[in-house]
């Protein structure tokens, strides 16, 4: 009752608004009043709600005494989702600790619901390099952030291991390649370990568009940096992946890739979708640059050229060395060798 006078209230105070200004001819007055009341007033927004910790109410999800060929399908909206979630940071996190806080999730970083068939198959891949204590944190939090949202779901980290500079671009696309090896995934997210997610509302589940899911970062006052970014959390579905030929191999070192995906969109006739700003926000986690992940000075000359070389820089043209993939509590997984082409070789060779 007191939400229903509230807004009875708004509504009649805009149209008094409305009224006086527009006869006195204020029409931008108007607009502007507008803006302010439906920002301030009527959208809802975190600091409105409740925040419940991310492993709230998950000891609810029980087995059902059905066969898996009778188990009914989840439904669209998930009963476990609540909305805003308390983001804490334990200290001292093991992966023992956190396999025994998610008893549903089996070897390899794999989960079904137990008690329906899931609408979402998502595949998440981390790219991975020196960051254990980030990547725990994210694992604390994502696993029963998935778990509300009743996603059929497996965790994927690439480590890159050597001594090169860190590539970005590459690894997720090791990640897309070796993770279709292991199931039909019909979405794919790719996802920076430091990142961690605010509402589980933000379903991980692909649309017909390709989505970036991180548009609300602490970092960034919780706004977009600018329009057309494409940074942190995104989904693709594998057709659209292949479409746009993956992710470029030749950024080396920080920035400039998730631009250069995004150009690779919008040359294909596609646009990006996002969630709303109040369900993708992000915590970030602190770091400064790690060695090896300098900022790369090459990006914007590179980004300069994305419309013509698209098509020949991404999965098609990918090499890396796979040493190992190894399935542990929480996550798959692979442990890689990149390199940087050598066109020395060509040369020889057109000789």
């Amino acid at each position: 009752m007191v939400v229903q006078c509230r807004v009875l209230f708004i509504f009649l105070g805009l149209q008094v608004v409305m009224m006086v200004l527009y006869h006195q001819g204020y029409h931008h007055q108007v607009s502007r009043v507008l803006n302010i009341l439906s920002s301030s007033i009527l959208s809802p927004t975190p600091a409105n709600l409740i925040m419940k910790d991310v492993y709230s109410g998950l000891e609810q999800i029980q087995a059902l005494n059905l066969t898996e060929d009778d188990l009914p399908s989840c439904p669209k909206s998930s009963p476990f989702l609540s909305g805003p979630l308390k983001v804490s940071f334990p200290l001292h996190l093991t992966m023992d600790e956190i396999a025994q806080k998610n008893p549903w999730v089996q070897m390899g970083g794999h989960y079904q619901p137990p008690n329906c068939w899931a609408l979402h198959h998502t595949a998440v891949i981390i790219p991975y390099r020196a960051r254990r204590k980030h990547l725990y944190q994210l694992l604390y939090h994502l696993h029963p952030f998935l778990q509300r949202q009743q996603i059929h779901y497996t965790i994927y980290v690439v480590h890159q291991i050597d001594n090169n500079t860190f590539n970005r671009g590459k690894l997720l696309n090791v990640g897309f390649k070796e993770a279709m090896k292991e199931n039909n995934w019909q979405c794919i997210y790719f996802h920076d370990v430091d990142l961690i997610p605010e509402d589980d509302r933000n379903v991980y589940g692909c649309s017909v568009l390709p989505m970036h899911s991180a548009v609300a970062i602490d970092k960034f006052q919780y706004k977009l940096p600018y329009q057309t970014y494409f940074g942190g959390v995104t989904a693709l579905r594998p057709t659209h992946y292949l479409k746009i030929n993956g992710f470029p191999n030749n950024y080396w070192g920080w920035g400039g890739e998730d631009d250069d995906i995004a150009s690779r969109i919008f040359l294909n006739k596609m646009f990006i979708t996002r969630p709303p700003a109040a369900f993708g926000r992000y915590r970030m986690l602190k770091h400064g640059h790690d060695k090896g992940n300098e900022v790369n000075p090459k990006r914007f000359h590179l980004l300069s050229s994305t419309h013509i070389r698209w098509r020949r820089n991404g999965i098609n043209t990918l090499n890396y060395k796979l040493l190992s993939k190894e399935q542990t509590q929480l996550y798959t997984n692979f442990t890689i060798l990149v390199w940087r082409r050598r066109l020395t070789l060509v040369k020889l060779n057109r000789r």
